[in-house]
């Protein structure tokens, strides 16, 4: 048995947590969920049906992780030797950005796209102030540094780098030089391209199937 138990469908954020496995270099084995036919080892593990649900196998227990920004942290704190967690005097940089990202990005993301305006009066009571101001305050906290720990690539900018690569590419997110070439630098790595091209595989199979 593999060390872990991957839940996903490729059409959803079990890209981010394909390409956190790969950068920990974690032992795996994936099970595509049907979104119509959800497995029952799916919602035993995770009552909501949600992917991507990751189960470690360990020491003979089942370790059940949700939410992607967890499981990729969770990743490396696994596989330590991957080098992927944050130094001392890099923790800070690591942790404010990933949980900025999962936090007041994905709710400001969320609100737009579900066209939820924010009232002016109402805007510090929602945790991200309002969508202009979520990613002007991300453009400033990614300005300035290669990867979200400075010049480093660490676990946080696979979360981190896939709301923005994701944002970029579906116009979620503008187009701006912080973001553009963080994202581009992302997308250089062997790891992205192996876990990506796994996905993108599957989502041709798929659609081959539906013609």
């Amino acid at each position: 048995m593999a060390d872990f138990t991957f839940f996903t469908n490729p059409m959803s954020r079990g890209q981010i947590v394909r390409w956190a496995l790969h950068e920990a270099g974690a032992d795996y084995a994936t099970k595509l969920v049907d979104w119509a036919n959800k497995p029952q080892s799916l919602l035993d593990a995770n009552p909501l049906g949600k992917v991507p649900t990751l189960v470690h196998h360990h020491s003979g227990h089942d370790h059940v992780v949700t939410e992607a920004a967890a499981i990729c942290h969770y990743l490396a704190e696994m596989h330590p030797d991957a080098g992927l967690l944050p130094g001392e005097h890099e923790k800070a940089d690591y942790f404010r950005r990933l949980f900025f990202a999962a936090g007041p990005i994905e709710q400001a993301i969320l609100c737009k796209a579900m066209e939820w305006d924010v009232a002016p009066d109402k805007a510090m009571t929602t945790g991200f102030g309002n969508y202009d101001m979520a990613i002007d305050a991300f453009e400033t906290l990614m300005s300035g540094r290669d990867f979200v720990c400075g010049d480093r690539f660490t676990m946080a900018d696979v979360y981190v780098g896939s709301q923005i690569d994701w944002g970029l590419q579906f116009g979620s997110i503008p187009e701006r030089d912080a973001f553009s070439a963080y994202a581009q630098r992302l997308r250089d790595r062997p790891n992205y391209k192996e876990a990506k091209a796994i996905d993108m595989a599957l989502i041709a199979e798929a659609e081959a199937a539906k013609n």
